[in-house]
């Protein structure tokens, strides 16, 4: 079974283009580990500043370790996505069998 992330979430007026990048390049580190099988951010389209954040782990330990690498490393760097939101994100992980995602 793999392990799926999603966040969906939206920033505080005038954050919007900085907590895309954020959000990217937190997508960008869990992309380049073998544990991680696919990685994307998606926005919201209209005029609503809302994004989907998906990612999808090989193992309940790969989602954890590579949640730590990023508190560890990039949280450290820039403070953490926290700050840029307009509110708490509404995050769920759900465990989906490998056979039905196909990422290519």
């Amino acid at each position: 079974m793999y392990w799926v992330e999603t966040i969906v979430c939206s920033p505080k007026d005038g954050s919007s283009a900085r907590l895309l990048r954020m959000l990217r390049a937190r997508q960008e580190l869990k992309r380049r580990d073998a544990g991680c099988v696919g990685a994307w951010v998606g926005s919201a389209p209209g005029p609503t500043s809302m994004f989907l954040v998906q990612s999808v782990f090989r193992t309940n330990g790969d989602w954890q370790r590579i949640s730590n690498v990023i508190v560890e490393t990039i949280d450290q760097q820039d403070g953490g996505v926290e700050s840029q939101l307009l509110g708490p994100p509404l995050v769920g992980i759900f465990e989906i069998d490998e056979h039905d995602i196909n990422i290519q």
